[in-house]
């Protein structure tokens, strides 16, 4: 899982199984950001829609959730934030930048701290390259 900043660079990092639901793993990749500040809103997919998510980052960090809601759910938020979900390509992108490095385009590592380094590594060539 990551987390890109408006540019699509990356600001936070987290390799897990690929089993757990992505709105579980929100706020431990948080915590594992390569940058000090943390972000004013974080955007999402359809899986990020959950209530008891969307309190913990409000009250706990002060991040704004926009996630458009999922099929069979009420709306719980108005057209102008959700507005700001066509930029999540940016995201997209950050993925295809990592996948231009060997070593992430598929994974060959046997250990998840091994790939872990790896990823980071990678986060750090594209930091140092967009200087």
């Amino acid at each position: 899982m990551a987390i890109a900043d408006s540019h699509g660079l990356p600001l936070a990092v987290r390799v897990t199984s690929a089993s757990p639901n992505e709105s579980t793993l929100v706020e431990a990749t948080l915590a594992e950001r390569h940058v000090a500040d943390l972000p004013k809103r974080l955007i999402g997919d359809k899986a990020y829609d959950s209530d008891l998510l969307d309190e913990r980052l409000q009250q706990d960090q002060g991040i704004e959730l926009i996630a458009p809601n999922r099929r069979k759910r009420k709306k719980t938020q108005d057209g102008r934030p959700l507005r700001r979900s066509i930029r999540r390509w940016k995201i997209e992108r950050l993925f295809a930048w990592l996948k231009n490095f060997r070593r992430l385009s598929s994974r060959w590592e046997r250990y998840c701290s091994n790939f872990h380094a790896m990823v980071q590594l990678g986060c750090a060539l594209i930091l140092l390259r967009h200087l």
